[in-house]
């Protein structure tokens, strides 16, 4: 299977970029493929209305994004807390990729603080991004707290919260990878009507 790793920080080599190495990594070891989408390094234009009217830049400019999507079994959604919001550039993702790309496909939320936080990044995203796009997030989630002192590849970590994280985010991938097994189901099953029904309600 291939999952896409969605890293939602806006700043270039940010700690989510870290959190989402480390997770690439692990799908890797379990046998399945990654793609990472890091919206730091590689920012998207804002949607604008132009592209629900099928404007020609705008497909050739999202159709590599597009096929790397369409081909995942399963998302990693990494977003950093900023003022206690989702960034712009994350929640601009779920205008651009909707329902035929990540539709019915399970979602894995990781939130990245660093400090304490990291709560409310999670309730903002369970409650706003899924409706018409359609991604079916897992019941579990991650959040790395004190981010600068977790998973740092020169061993310099925390000797508590660096074991937890690492292996409460691979708890987080396994249930994953079986969601995506089970949606796959749904996927091929011919229930999915987005023409009749192309909105979450």
């Amino acid at each position: 299977m291939k999952f896409a790793i969605i890293v939602g920080s806006q700043q270039v080599d940010s700690q989510s970029a870290k959190v989402g190495r480390y997770l690439a990594a692990q799908i890797q070891s379990l046998g399945h493929q990654s793609y990472t989408l890091d919206l730091g390094s590689n920012p998207l234009p804002l949607w604008d209305n132009s592209i629900w009217a099928g404007d020609a830049e705008w497909k050739q400019r999202l159709a590599p994004i597009n096929a790397e999507l369409d081909s995942c079994d399963g998302l990693v959604i990494i977003s950093p807390e900023y003022h206690g919001m989702v960034p712009a550039g994350l929640k601009n993702f779920f205008l651009l990729f909707g329902k035929e790309v990540i539709g019915h496909k399970p979602g894995y939320l990781v939130a990245v603080s660093a400090s304490s936080g990291g709560a409310y990044p999670i309730a903002e995203l369970r409650m706003s991004s899924y409706k018409n796009s359609r991604i079916c997030f897992t019941p579990d989630h991650t959040i790395v707290r004190t981010a600068p002192k977790v998973l740092n590849e020169n061993g310099e970590n925390d000797e508590r919260s660096d074991p937890y994280t690492r292996k409460h985010l691979n708890y987080g991938l396994a249930i994953l990878v079986e969601y995506a097994k089970a949606l796959g189901q749904v996927r091929s099953s011919g229930v999915v009507d987005h023409e009749n029904f192309g909105n979450g309600m």
